[in-house]
């Protein structure tokens, strides 16, 4: 399941460029700005949930914490 919102991320990401650069040839600037911050938001989260970390497992892989432990 994780595979597949990071997989979303990142294609929405990419969207999110194309768009911000089209309207940035239009002519825009804040629209785009703001998409392409978004879209900087969005790729750094799936970085940091599918690097691995120093036990070498990623974030995405990880058990998620039980009741007990929180």
């Amino acid at each position: 399941m994780t595979d597949t919102a990071l997989s979303l991320a990142m294609l929405t990401a990419l969207a999110l460029l194309a768009g911000a650069v089209f309207l940035w040839r239009k002519g825009e600037r804040q629209r785009p700005a703001l998409m392409a911050i978004l879209a900087a938001v969005m790729i750094m989260n799936a970085v940091i949930w599918s690097v691995p970390t120093t036990d070498g497992q990623t974030l995405a892989s990880a058990p998620a914490p039980s009741e007990s432990q929180k």
